[in-house]
């Protein structure tokens, strides 16, 4: 334990932490993020939270490449909480005192088993439990959500996960804001243009492994007549079991697109006097996928 000096203004710790200024009514919270097994190997990618009881974040951040981190928050008592990908997540209650130094020491962080892959073959995006949805600014405005309501798609698993590749193709007439007026306009030339363009589509073919359940998908979106490169950040959720004992597996993915991107100008819409969603939109998809029925 550091101690500190009485005074009321900015306090000091002694030792290691001397140069760290503390106000009077906070202290100083540290610790370091350790592997389970190998207790002196140090988790650098790990990410700290501290919230207080109404469950509100004070501080969030990483750790330095040593596993370790130093906060100053004000003296109360927290929620600490440690997680990390691959890993079995950290949760504990922490106190922090007026001048105080609460070192919560080595925290071991221990490694949990990835859910299990998809059988190698054929599958099939099942629509009914899967959703392909969106989220946009509207100009000076709140946000705008929506989805696509018809689509279809498939994905080839690989011996190797990182050879897969998944093809999804997506209705245009089918977005759905739950505004008729805004969808009729959605769906005219001066943004996705279905009359010309009916489909959008995703083709992907490079898998990288970003650790634990964590994927990264690229591949080529093709919208509005144009082609561009993009990837999903995917989170694999593991296999189950439908009602009938049908295998399954689900993942959850996000994107962020830039309609000029895709010749789909904001600042011509906002030069003719249109309110309209702003320049980035992020698509989201949950997806489950089952075995490609044979015959």
């Amino acid at each position: 334990m550091f101690g500190f000096g009485a005074k009321r203004r900015a306090r000091q710790a002694a030792g290691p932490l001397s140069t760290v200024e503390v106000p009077p009514t906070a202290g100083v919270l540290s610790g370091r993020i350790v592997d389970g097994e190998q207790r002196d190997e140090p988790v650098r990618h790990a990410e700290f939270t501290l919230s207080d009881s109404l469950g509100r974040t004070v501080i969030e951040g990483g750790l330095d490449p040593y596993g370790s981190f130093v906060a100053t928050v004000p003296a109360g008592e927290y929620r600490f909480a440690v997680s990390a990908d691959g890993r079995r997540p950290f949760r504990s209650s922490v106190a922090v005192d007026e001048g105080g130094h609460t070192d919560l020491g080595d925290l071991p962080l221990d490694s949990v088993q990835p859910p299990t892959l998809p059988a190698p073959g054929d599958w099939d995006v099942e629509p009914a439990h899967s959703s392909i949805a969106f989220t946009a600014r509207h100009i000076g405005l709140a946000r705008v959500h929506g989805r696509f309501n018809v689509f279809a798609g498939a994905v080839r698993i690989a011996e190797r996960m990182e050879e897969s590749a998944l093809h999804v193709v997506i209705d245009a007439a089918s977005i759905d804001t739950n505004v008729p007026a805004r969808d009729k306009h959605l769906r005219s030339p001066d943004f996705l243009d279905a009359a010309r363009f009916p489909t959008l589509e995703f083709y992907g073919d490079r898998f990288a492994h970003r650790g634990g359940s964590h994927w990264a998908v690229t591949g080529a979106l093709s919208l509005h007549g144009v082609t561009r490169t993009v990837t999903l950040e995917t989170e694999y959720l593991g296999l189950g079991h439908g009602m009938e004992g049908e295998t399954r597996a689900a993942c959850r993915a996000v994107t962020e697109l830039h309609r000029d991107d895709f010749t789909v100008s904001w600042q011509t819409m906002l030069a003719k006097g249109i309110a309209v969603v702003g320049p980035s939109i992020t698509i989201e998809l949950d997806i489950q996928i089952v075995p490609k029925a044979v015959g």
